[in-house]
């Protein structure tokens, strides 16, 4: 599984229409949307899923009026539940072909709405709709155990990879926690199955999820490789807040941990903002969840003084590529920001 930062052919997105996901803030975050694509066309294709003639023409309307490149979108008709591509839309993986293009194929993991949501079968389905579109060969992760075959489930907020056979996971998502994916698997076999799938030669194991995370854990709401052997993880400095044990406990792993070429990682801490509540819910607002474009970083901002502080860490991790804040207030009470919205698919 390639990294983040290597070339993209495309970002897909999946237009936003449930509006229980964002109570009494739907209105605007279409526009958030507008935003995302106005950005990203400038460096790659997005493909869009819509689900119909009515919602391509109002995401139309707002990609235009919001000055996307309209000839770098691609429409692909199908229906949604939600509009977290990360977790339905299938992880791409490549390998060296013959000639000078990588040849690209998808892993398609079960997915379940985070052992969660009940409502997630037009998120399987558009999954695979996106290879239909793309026309890729694809595999689907299966271990028998006993008499019992179990497709594995896995969501690509689940894990982050730095391209070189190193990826990151929680136990709490994967292994232990309450809404653990494939808890009868176990280390090994999970190890195994990252290792067989996505190239995983050494999984960095880190414990639990930031609070306000509705997935059980998902490493992409705290910490994320910035380059072959490098992490930022989110740091939490006060003591009353939940994050605090939690997030000094990635850094004490990360810290006695080594990548999957024997090198101890270099770790950059990331801040916090403040902590994001609304209507007595507090929100997993945080700047891991970030995402890395062709051409540029789109980092999730929320009105806070650390805004400014994530964003200069961002522009020296990153000087090759333009840093560009998305305001995230609003988009976060869906429970998810920028990385939970996108799903590269890398270039061949």
């Amino acid at each position: 599984m390639p990294a983040e930062w290597e070339p993209h052919a495309a970002t897909w997105l999946a237009w936003p229409h449930e509006k229980s996901d964002w109570p009494g803030k739907f209105e605007v975050i279409p526009w958030v949307f507008g935003e995302l694509a106005r950005v990203l066309t400038r460096g790659e294709r997005v493909r869009l899923f819509v689900q119909n003639a009515a919602e391509k023409k109002h995401a139309t309307a707002v990609f235009t009026a919001s000055g996307v490149d309209m000839k770098r979108v691609d429409f692909v008709v199908a229906a949604t539940d939600r509009s977290w591509t990360r977790d339905f839309v299938p992880s791409f993986v490549t390998r060296r072909g013959r000639g000078k293009k990588n040849e690209v194929a998808a892993v398609r993991f079960r997915f379940d709405g985070w052992k969660r949501y009940k409502n997630h079968a037009r998120d399987v389905a558009a999954g695979g709709t996106a290879l239909a579109f793309l026309d890729v060969g694809a595999f689907e992760p299966m271990v028998t155990l006993g008499r019992k075959t179990h497709h594995v489930v896995l969501e690509g907020g689940a894990v982050d990879v730095d391209g070189e056979g190193t990826l990151l996971a929680t136990e709490e998502c994967l292994l232990d926690g309450k809404q653990a994916r494939n808890p009868e698997l176990g280390r090994g076999l999970t190890e195994q199955v990252l290792r067989d799938c996505l190239g995983a030669q050494k999984v960095v194991w880190l414990g639990r999820g930031i609070a306000g995370d509705d997935t059980g854990g998902h490493i992409d709401d705290f910490c994320r490789f910035v380059g072959p052997g490098k992490v930022v993880v989110a740091q939490e400095l006060d003591k009353r807040d939940p994050n605090y044990r939690v997030l000094g406990d990635a850094l004490e792993r990360l810290r006695a941990a080594r990548d999957a070429r024997g090198r101890r990682l270099d770790i950059v801490p990331l801040p916090m903002p403040a902590p994001v509540v609304f209507e007595r819910q507090r929100l997993p607002a945080s700047y891991a969840n970030f995402y890395v474009a062709s051409h540029a970083v789109l980092v999730p901002v929320f009105n806070d003084p650390n805004d400014r502080v994530a964003l200069g860490i961002f522009s020296e991790l990153f000087p090759d590529r333009e840093i560009v804040p998305i305001y995230s207030r609003d988009l976060v009470l869906g429970l998810g920001t920028l990385h939970c919205s996108t799903q590269q698919e890398p270039a061949p």
